[in-house]
């Protein structure tokens, strides 16, 4: 298929997002076939088809085979896997499959199905109005789906974590303390968004923040990162998978050009975050 000749190591300085490599061993070469119909059917076993789907900040994201997708690198964390496997054993909300993981201390590999179709990014600006209710429709009914995931018994003392227990990196909740304390109550969680909105400066809002910050005495599992480049669509704009679970319990805002007004327009319900969006705006 290839000649020894034009590889380079197989390493990430010579991985480039959107391109796709043969690799033979730990070499890569370039590929010559734009489309998995062009391939031959007779792929010798020592040579694997490698797309770069993402890499960036550290972690690189490789479908393999047109068949299964690595995520590695520094950051690629237990909760993120952990997030996935909880969504697929809970509902029918359409994730990748965990086939499997490894860990380090700043270190992770995930092994995991690959998602069909195309990321909605791509297309979103192109849509018509009718094609994006019905998408924003769609991403809604999942999202339901994730809320009804319940949570693990061994975290029923925590009022607030990501999904394998571990304590929040939301710069909106991270404790000034250290080390960190789990937030076990509801009061817990507007105490600690006070105190971080009043230590990095914030001030105008310093007397009605208190009351403007929601109140709940539940929390439900929150999928944090909707939006269009975590959307995997097919060509009749059926959202066939959502991606980017690393964000999973964490209460991080998306925005994308008008996907926030679409996802509030058809929105089932209501949610007052106007105390949230107040303190956010002294940390981002």
């Amino acid at each position: 298929m290839t000649d020894s000749t034009g590889g380079v190591p197989f390493q990430i300085q010579n991985l480039q997002q959107g391109n796709r490599y043969i690799k033979i061993g730990t070499t890569l070469f370039p590929c010559p076939f734009a489309n998995l119909s062009d391939f031959p059917p007779d792929l010798p076993q020592d040579q694997e088809i490698i797309t770069v789907l993402s890499k960036q900040r550290g972690r690189l994201v490789l479908e393999h085979d047109f068949s299964h997708v690595t995520k590695s690198g520094h950051g690629v964390r237990p909760s993120e896997a952990e997030a996935m496997r909880l969504a697929s054993k809970h509902t029918s909300a359409p994730v990748p499959e965990v086939i499997f993981a490894d860990f380090g201390p700043d270190y992770g590999n995930i092994v995991m199905t690959l998602i069909p179709g195309s990321r909605l990014g791509e297309t979103w600006d192109t849509l018509d109005e009718k094609s994006k209710g019905s998408i924003c429709l769609q991403v809604w009914d999942i999202i339901s789906k994730i809320r009804t995931i319940p949570r693990p018994s061994e975290l029923q003392c925590l009022f607030q974590c990501v999904a394998d227990g571990s304590l929040t990196q939301d710069p909106l909740l991270e404790d000034l303390k250290d080390p960190a304390r789990p937030l076990i109550s509801d009061s817990d969680l507007r105490a600690r968004i006070l105190a971080r909105y009043f230590h990095f400066g914030g001030r105008q809002y310093e007397h009605q923040l208190p009351e403007m910050l929601p109140r709940s005495d539940m929390t439900v599992f929150t999928y944090a990162d909707i939006a269009p480049r975590n959307i995997m669509i097919d060509q009749q704009n059926n959202v066939t998978g959502i991606l980017g679970w690393e964000w999973a319990g964490i209460l991080r805002p998306a925005f994308w050009g008008d996907w926030s007004i679409w996802m509030d327009r058809t929105a089932p319900q209501r949610w007052d975050i106007s105390g949230i969006n107040a303190a956010r705006k002294i940390l981002f």
